[in-house]
């Protein structure tokens, strides 16, 4: 590279209304192009215009459709291009070589001088369908001169021949092509020491920025439309699920049992019905949820490991008079008495009617089968109308903390949280998705089925994450890419698996608990992969922050999803930190309680639409968040507040071969005492201070009642069972 740096004025295409009304008309015809948001926004008087890259198309369109005369920043390399060189004569531009001096220098003269400016900050296009690397320059510029950011993303252009996607994506000669225009924003000048370090911060917010306008510009639809739109955009045949029947099934097939159990449950449910769900994970379950959700029904993912004091209270919460099962699964899973107790008529049954998907498949008709039949040929049709923001599913909490809680989430709350997974990580149809966690789950319902689902990537349905030894030979079979579970499961995977099990794996990510430091060391050292921990909530659809590759940070659960926003309530006794509260377009709409069936109850937290997690957070200078604890999950000892996770993190240093969980009873002379559960048979105090001195923890968190277990109790999600621990402490000190 020279390291030239040209403006050209040329021709301007702003200056001919004939040449751009007929170009606007010709990209209209050919790629149905629309423009979504207030264009008034473009009319600052020092306007930085940034987008997403996904095609040589994209300049172009933004000169052709924005209502501003604007000049475009391009790199050299595309300005002396044969063709692109050619268009560029009609556009106002700045061709700058990055690695000149003079270029920033340049692209700041003229955002200062007042004229709109278009830069695209990833500086080429994308090779991934997601946001690539986002370079400073931009976001410096930006901050440096104080212009109003104005977002737009272009959305589809990528899948034309104009971009770089081919072999990823199914490519389209015109795709329909969509540009949104976003509210303004503004970088401030980050107050560091070094230009060095405010540069750097600056990119960050603007890769933020970025961030928060793709997932600002999804589309609002329900999970059979978004589904739809799926096997459009990938194909009818395309495959997109397996299961241990290993045989994948393809979008037509998953409608062909959407549309049948649709068929067959409207006539013994009611529209706007909350229907249980009890179902292994496997390809069936997926089309009983779209069969559900198609008819409006709302499904009810039951916790099968919960027993059925757990399900009765589930069944009781949202209001369920029917629940979908298989009998194969059902006695498979031992769950036979269970479904009995929940279908009698004695005083502790639940009432509820229980519809096996072995009799519905019998008592398919000719006239059933025709309807599939037509309905595969217009599947909008079958769907019966309902809005983005209309309850999509009801998922149970663990239950660790008492009663299980339904969380009603949304359409629009799911698809929300599938639309930020997918804007920080680059999930593509290349990957292969070996889901073990259950569906039940909100972790392996939202980023193990519906992610995939609707992103065209395959998955891989497997019904227990307690097959250690089995899970790992079927990630290498199946040549898997990603890969979700708790640290409990992962620590499994690692011990058993051949170093050669998991060479495929592209992302692996923890979450349901804190990840533990010899399970990532050993899975870096074992396999070269990294873990990226994560955190969320059910009533979080449940992502709420996640590490990826652009941006991780090792003890942390990584930075807030975009779209979303946080307040720290300080607590008394915790210093650095506080309990978080998030808003967010993938928050719950509410609860359903047991004492209050069926009614929706909005979260109660600072504000509307804000949701309270219960967990007490620090969050570092560049925006990494870091989990200090549960508000519940801390013991007052002698006035000092005491984590029990730090309990437990001392515990693992000093046995680290063996499982540990603390709790807590009240003590007459303290207020609490703090409980230590170990599978350990020889850990002891002294131990547990070296450990503590180790890591400067302080000795009020070394545990003085130790107690040793066969095995720590586990929820089905993979989740330490507090609640059962609780119980033992009080018990055993009832009991002296």
């Amino acid at each position: 590279m020279s390291g030239e740096v040209t403006e050209t004025t040329g021709f301007r295409l702003y200056g001919s209304n004939f040449v751009r009304g007929a170009l606007r008309v010709i990209a209209r015809l050919l790629f149905r192009v629309s423009v979504a948001g207030d264009l008034r926004q473009l009319q600052h008087p020092k306007t930085l215009i940034v987008a997403n890259h996904e095609s040589f198309l994209d300049g172009l369109l933004l000169a052709v459709f924005l209502p501003v005369d604007a000049t475009f920043v391009v790199h050299t390399s595309i300005a002396n291009h044969p063709v692109f060189g050619r268009l560029l004569r009609f556009i106002p531009h700045l061709a700058i070589d990055s690695s000149s001096p003079l270029a920033l220098k340049m692209v700041y003269r003229l955002v200062d001088s007042g004229k709109p400016v278009v830069i695209f900050p990833e500086g080429r296009l994308t090779v991934t369908g997601s946001l690539m690397k986002v370079y400073d320059g931009a976001a410096f510029v930006a901050a440096k001169t104080g212009a109003t950011i104005v977002p737009v993303r272009i959305e589809g252009a990528g899948r034309s021949y104009f971009g770089r996607l081919a072999g990823i994506y199914p490519l389209k000669l015109f795709p329909k092509i969509a540009l949104t225009v976003l509210p303004p924003r503004t970088i401030p000048m980050p107050a560091l020491p070094s230009a060095k370090l405010r540069r750097r911060r600056a990119g960050e917010l603007m890769r933020r920025i970025l961030l928060d306008s793709l997932v600002a510009a999804r589309p609002e639809r329900t999970l059979f439309k978004a589904f739809l739109d799926a096997r459009a955009t990938f194909g009818s045949g395309y495959n997109v699920v397996e299961d241990i029947r290993l045989k994948e099934e393809s979008y037509d097939d998953l409608l062909r049992m959407a549309l049948g159990l649709q068929r067959l449950l409207t006539p013994r449910t009611a529209v706007g019905e909350t229907v249980g769900v009890l179902m292994p994970n496997a390809a069936a379950t997926l089309g009983l949820i779209l069969g559900l959700s198609a008819g409006k029904r709302v499904p009810a993912l039951l916790n099968y490991t919960a027993g059925v004091e757990g399900m009765r209270a589930a069944c009781t919460a949202a209001g369920i008079k029917t629940i979908v099962a298989s009998r194969a699964f059902v006695e498979k899973a031992r769950l036979t008495s269970q479904m009995a107790a929940l279908s009698g008529s004695g005083a502790h049954a639940a009432g509820v009617t229980v519809i096996y998907l072995e009799d519905l498949k019998a008592g398919l008709t000719l006239a059933d089968r025709l309807w599939i039949f037509w309905h595969l040929r217009f599947p909008g049709l079958a769907a019966i109308p309902q809005a983005p923001d209309d309850p999509a599913c009801v998922l149970f909490t663990s239950g660790s903390e008492g009663r299980p809680k339904g969380v009603v989430h949304s359409h629009s709350s799911v698809l929300s949280n599938v639309a930020q997974v997918r804007a920080v990580a680059d999930f593509n149809p290349l990957d292969k998705f070996l889901v073990a966690l259950p569906i039940f789950h909100s972790f392996g319902l939202t980023c193990g089925v519906v992610l995939p689902l609707v992103s065209g990537c395959k998955v891989f349905l497997y019904p227990s994450p307690l097959h250690y030894r089995v899970i790992p030979e079927i990630v290498y079979d199946r040549n898997c890419t990603v890969l979700f579970g708790t640290s409990t499961f992962l620590a499994n995977y690692g011990k058993f698996a051949h170093p050669y099990d998991f060479g495929r794996l592209r992302y692996v990510v923890a979450g349901a608990e804190r990840l533990a430091e010899d399970v990532r060391r050993l899975w870096l050292e074992k396999f070269g992969i990294r873990i990226m921990e994560g955190y969320g909530v059910t009533e979080c659809a449940p992502v709420i922050a996640v590490n990826v590759p652009m941006a991780c940070r090792i003890g942390s659960v990584g930075q807030l999803l975009p779209g979303m926003q946080y307040e720290l309530e300080p607590v008394p006794g915790i210093e650095g930190g506080g309990a978080l509260h998030v808003r967010g377009p993938n928050v719950m709409k509410g609860y359903v309680l047991y004492d209050r069936p069926g009614v929706v109850q909005p979260p109660q937290s600072i504000g509307d639409g804000w949701y309270s997690t219960g967990d007490i957070v620090s969050v570092d200078a560049d925006d990494f968040i870091h989990i200090r604890g549960r508000v519940k999950r801390f013991a007052k000892i002698a006035g000092e507040m005491v984590s029990l996770e730090v309990v437990e993190q001392i515990a693992t240093r000093a046995a680290p071969s063996f499982l540990h969980a603390a709790s807590s009873r009240t003590d007459a002379g303290k207020g609490e005492a703090i409980v230590l559960f170990t599978t350990s048979p020889t850990l002891s105090r002294e131990q547990l201070s070296a450990a503590a001195r180790e890591i400067g923890a302080p000795e009020l968190a070394v545990a003085r009642i130790l107690r040793c277990v066969p095995e720590i109790p586990l929820l089905g999600t993979g989740k330490t069972d507090y609640l059962r621990l609780k119980e033992w402490a009080e018990m055993q000190e009832n009991a002296k």
